[in-house]
């Protein structure tokens, strides 16, 4: 983010020192100011100031919202390839509502496209001119000279029921709304067979659901601009009450197609076995093994019978579900609420996990007979943790969002290089002032959102994170990311 003047009148009376250009210049009214990094929980804004994004950090940045604030989504696999690189981009999702009457909320399915971006370079090219502010325009300024890869040319315009407003250079195709009673707390996808879904509501019921012909229509529609405001009363294939409370935590295998895991407020996790495409037998002894709240598992990426789970009571267990209902170990991972965790991919050995406490730990599985599996703590974050995610491309990168409105982007391979901050300096000519103490493994910080509460990679187009805020959702691209993704011959 950078920091740029709100006011300029207040401005020019704080700058005295200079009255070059003072009510002299009609085309440049706002004093110059050299540019500088700020840092979130650390910087202030003086009077007067507001941050701007810097569009030149992304390759693809755009923002959207459904109606109601959502607090969990899930990108939904589709059938458009694996590895997509070239712009524009078409993205599916389910995301369940948090609205203000449990009568009003709903599951969104909808689809967006035309999402479109281009690459840039992690060092810009000086013009002739060697113009300073040549990359300094808006994303939207950079779309009118036709530099955005794949961009429609025109806006689209939406509504719903609060808002009217225009979206620049992507489209949300019409939102298929299917009724949810109460507030849905978490929804994913099944990876497998990605139109059943399962969703936490604040009922306490787990419900999983076809949602099949929704897909079906939005694949085949074309149809662009106004959404739909239609609900659609739809049975779930199951509706299971057997959870004492509420809960959070809930995962599809990645391994046996229809395997489910969930987990509740009262500390029992659920296990769920595939009778056939459609039904279910959920065993009614749960498995029970931490003090307080279940707050999120994950199966493992590798073996059909085990997964993880984490709790407020700041451990982390494993479980296989071979040998009966309690964790076949379970480790201290944090002071305080363990809030989430993810499983690499890419790396089975590794866990990550993310506290109350703004702190998130890196757990290698290896080293649990020394008694201690953290092989990374960072304390950057100062509020709670609210989502963690490996990257699906990259064993060593992963992304974390907290209640500091924060989006921050790690790659855990990186060391300090003085010799390469040198040549970056010279060639940037020393444009950019970063901090000192900023850990060199933090890759990206993307603000903007208000009240973070879940990202996803998305697993078919390398770099693309979307993430869910009380203020709607976002799509981005870092720039910087792409580089560190291997190329296709890799």
């Amino acid at each position: 983010m950078a920091r740029t003047i709100k006011n300029p009148k207040k401005a020019k009376r704080k700058n005295k020192g200079s009255k070059k250009g003072d009510g002299a210049s009609t085309s440049s009214p706002v004093p110059t100011i050299q540019p500088r990094v700020w840092q979130p929980g650390v910087d202030e804004l003086e009077e007067g100031e507001e941050l701007q994004c810097d569009p030149s950090a992304y390759n693809s940045l755009h923002a959207f919202h459904i109606g109601w604030p959502c607090l969990s989504f899930d990108i939904v696999r589709d059938s458009l390839g694996s590895d997509r690189k070239d712009f524009p981009h078409t993205v599916y999702f389910v995301a369940g509502t948090q609205a203000e009457k449990a009568s009003w909320n709903s599951i969104g399915v909808f689809k967006v496209s035309n999402i479109s971006g281009k690459r840039r370079e992690l060092v810009p090219k000086k013009s002739s001119e060697d113009d300073p502010d040549m990359d300094g325009e808006s994303s939207d300024s950079d779309d009118s000279e036709d530099e955005e890869e794949g961009a429609s040319g025109a806006p689209v315009l939406q509504a719903n029921s609060n808002l009217l407003y225009i979206v620049p250079f992507f489209s949300l195709e019409q939102l298929r709304k299917v009724a949810h009673h109460g507030c849905v707390n978490r929804i994913r996808a099944m990876g497998q067979n990605p139109h059943i879904c399962a969703s936490w509501a604040d009922s306490g019921h787990v419900q999983v659901w076809d949602f099949s012909s929704h897909l079906n229509a939005l694949a085949e529609s074309e149809t662009e601009g106004i959404q739909g405001s239609s609900v659609f009363n739809q049975a779930p294939l199951v509706n299971f009450r057997g959870h004492k409370d509420e809960g959070y935590a809930i995962d599809w295998s990645p391994v046996v197609v229809g395997r489910l895991a969930t987990g509740d407020c009262k500390n029992c996790i659920h296990l769920w076995e595939p009778t056939s495409d459609s039904t279910w037998n959920v065993d009614p002894t749960p498995f029970i093994g931490h003090s307080a709240s279940v707050e999120d598992l994950q199966w493992s990426p590798t073996e059909p019978h085990a997964f993880v789970s984490c709790s407020v009571d700041g451990t982390i267990a494993i479980w296989d579900i071979r040998i009966g209902k309690s964790p076949a170990a379970s480790f201290k991972a944090h002071d305080a609420d363990v809030n989430v965790i993810s499983w690499n991919r890419q790396a089975s050995c590794m866990l990550a996990s993310g506290s109350d406490d703004g702190t998130f730990s890196i757990h290698d599985f290896r080293l649990l007979k020394d008694g201690n599996t953290v092989v990374a703590h960072f304390k950057y974050h100062k509020y709670p943790i609210t989502s963690i995610e490996w990257s699906p491309h990259e064993a060593s990168t992963l992304a974390v969002s907290s209640s500091d409105n924060q989006l921050t982007i790690w790659d855990l391979s990186l060391e300090k290089d003085e010799e390469e901050e040198a040549e970056f300096k010279a060639q940037t000519k020393e444009l950019v002032n970063a901090p000192q103490d900023l850990p060199p493994q933090l890759l990206f910080v993307h603000q903007g959102q208000k009240d973070l509460k879940e990202l996803h990679w998305h697993a078919q187009i390398p770099g693309m994170i979307v993430s869910t805020a009380a203020d709607g959702f976002n799509i981005l691209m870092p720039s910087n990311i792409q580089s560190t993704l291997p190329s296709n011959g890799s």
